[in-house]
């Protein structure tokens, strides 16, 4: 998760167990429009062997479905699935496994959003990238007409912009929402974590470091000088905050919230 940055200065904030294991969190979002529910990311799914959830350590408060129904929404009630790319633990839980064990699309009435260069890798990996993206999460979309390929940087709904940022992938994509006079962003794998603000830190996932780097300048300047909301996929205590420049470094103002928003 940390590339180059040696053991003893990212085991002090994220400390890992005995088989060298840390601990993540796996935070799809939900944007509610007033006529849209739009979904952003959809975790890592359930479609997972013993061993499997032994060598990830996957343990679950809630299923995203529980999520929903907390908020008194059911998954045909999402009417746009933004995946902001196809690795298995952001797009793992677009489909479930039917009475006969076959993968069938969790939310049956919305369009799937998926960069158009993020889906030809996907379906055409390579030797390195080949376990990450499982055919089984993503498929299905297309054979059931439920996916759009998009191009770019461009807006899904007003308010509601898909940045295509790459980086982690060649078509990873960030969300950035503006309402009310505010703005708020996912950064999805460019900062999975809070200890990801810091430019160096950049994970041995990224096929493209420096871009990520580039972007990871770029965007968090603005973010620091526009005050804009950030939202975390992965971080383990900080599901969001506001990015603050000290000088030459960046911190954190987390934001508190309730347990399974």
């Amino acid at each position: 998760m940390f590339g180059i940055i040696p053991r003893p200065l990212w085991e002090r904030t994220n400390p890992p167990d005995e088989r060298n294991r840390i601990r993540l969190a796996l935070r799809p979002l939900l944007i509610r429009t007033g006529t849209a529910n739009v979904l952003v990311d959809t975790g890592i799914g359930d479609k997972w062997d013993e061993k499997s959830r032994d060598i990830y350590r996957i343990e679950k408060t809630a299923t995203l479905a529980d999520s929903l129904a907390r908020l008194g929404l059911a998954p045909e009630d999402i009417t746009h699935v933004v995946l902001t790319h196809l690795h298995f633990d952001h797009a793992g839980g677009t489909t479930g496994l039917d009475p006969r064990n076959q993968p069938r699309p969790c939310f049956p009435r919305a369009r799937h959003f998926v960069q158009a260069v993020e889906w030809e890798d996907a379906t055409h990996p390579n030797r390195r990238t080949r376990g990450a993206y499982l055919p089984e999460n993503f498929l299905p979309l297309e054979q059931a007409g439920l996916l759009e390929l998009v191009t770019g940087t461009q807006e899904l709904l007003p308010g509601v912009e898909l940045l295509h940022a790459g980086g982690h992938t060649r078509g990873l994509m960030l969300v950035r929402i503006r309402a009310e006079g505010r703005t708020a962003i996912y950064w999805s794998d460019l900062i999975p974590t809070t200890s990801h603000i810091a430019t160096p830190y950049i994970m041995g996932y990224d096929l493209f470091p420096l871009q990520t780097m580039e972007q990871k300048e770029r965007l968090i300047d603005q973010a620091c000088d526009e005050g804009w909301l950030s939202f975390f996929a992965h971080d383990p205590l900080h599901a969001g905050g506001r990015i603050t420049r000290r000088d030459d470094s960046f911190g954190i103002e987390p934001f508190s919230f309730r347990n399974g928003d």
